[in-house]
């Protein structure tokens, strides 16, 4: 008798458990983490959708607003704009800018001047994705640290212009294990290896974290949300006790409704005592809008056991059922009070 091969492995849960339907949110919800440019959807992304029927969809999964993560930075801050159009109202663009450039003399000026530039333009924060500690390298070889004295410009110039700054400097904690038979991302890590941080000379988890801290610590005036739960959804004592020290650090929860929903005890326990300090998210596109209801189930059901959509490891999550009080500072209140939506 030949057995399928575990790729091919969909168990069916022979559990009957509660299903609850969540058509619309407890309340109307902003989402602080979307990418509507080239990151996701590739250099042609203005052909890949209309953004007034973008919005329209949204807005028809309960969302008041949006924040929209590839802003970039001079004519690409232009282009994306220009792509959302007459609806900056509801898509807030955040940018970025040119790391690469950091050796450069005069690179504190021309953060000045791209940061001032981007503002004027209509850019109302911005965002540091992962290349910072795990791709982006000096002349000499060595990975640029998330809390690199030369970055210091960028930081001080998004206080002074109160930008808020969206960082994602780590992934899952398996990505930089050993890739061996207890890596819990066995299977997504094999289908993309370049997505392993293990060894290469690349910092590891604990370095990138201890670099985090020491950005957020360092820089007291910068509002800093971090992504992905602080980079540390596995581990929602150790971010608490960050944001305990960190009266300027913040998170979302985008993507990672997989490992909150492993521990719906802990999380349920985390979403009550940092009820302030917690922003909506999924890290969707104007393409993939189909999670919006599991996210929603996630926060406002008990149900049990049930699939968060897969593709970030073989188990299903449970609902944390939260109270009305901390579902509107969740879908909204904080990214109102945090992003200065309505200034």
């Amino acid at each position: 008798m030949s057995y399928p091969t575990l790729d091919a492995y969909a168990p069916r849960s022979r559990l009957v458990t509660q299903t609850t339907d969540i058509a619309a949110p407890a309340c109307p919800v902003f989402d602080s983490h979307m990418h509507f440019g080239e990151l996701l959807l590739g250099p042609d992304y203005p052909n890949a959708y209309d953004t007034g029927r973008t919005v329209e969809a949204l807005k028809a999964k309960g969302l008041r607003g949006a924040v929209n993560l590839d802003g970039g930075w001079g004519d690409a801050t232009l282009r994306m704009l220009d792509k959302i159009g007459v609806h900056r109202d509801f898509i807030h663009t955040f940018g970025t800018v040119d790391l690469s450039r950091f050796e450069e003399p005069g690179f504190g000026s021309l953060m000045y001047r791209t940061l001032r530039n981007g503002r004027a333009e209509g850019l109302r924060g911005l965002k540091f994705w992962k290349i910072l500690g795990l791709s982006v390298r000096g002349a000499r070889g060595d990975y640029l640290r998330p809390d690199d004295e030369r970055l210091q410009p960028i930081w001080q110039t998004a206080a002074e212009l109160d930008l808020p700054i969206v960082i994602h400097l780590a992934d899952p904690i398996a990505f930089f294990d050993p890739l061996d038979v207890n890596n819990e991302r066995y299977e997504e890590l094999t289908a993309h290896p370049d997505w392993h941080f293990y060894g290469g000379g690349r910092y590891t988890f604990e370095r990138l974290m201890e670099c985090q801290q020491a950005l957020i610590a360092g820089n007291p005036k910068t509002t800093f949300v971090v992504a992905h739960v602080g980079s540390c959804s596995e581990d929602l004592a150790r971010v608490g006790r960050w944001l305990d020290a960190y009266p300027n650090m913040y998170v979302d929860i985008a993507a990672r409704i997989s490992e909150l929903g492993r521990q719906p005890y802990a999380s349920r326990q985390f979403f009550e005592t940092y009820a302030d300090r917690i922003l909506f998210g999924t890290d969707s596109t104007p393409v993939a809008m189909e999670l919006y209801e599991t996210y929603y189930r996630f926060l406002e059901t008990r149900d049990e056991y049930f699939s968060y959509g897969g593709g970030q490891g073989r188990w299903n999550i449970y609902g944390i059922g939260l109270s009305a009080d901390i579902l509107a500072k969740v879908y909204g209140g904080n990214a109102d009070r945090v992003l200065h939506i309505h200034r």
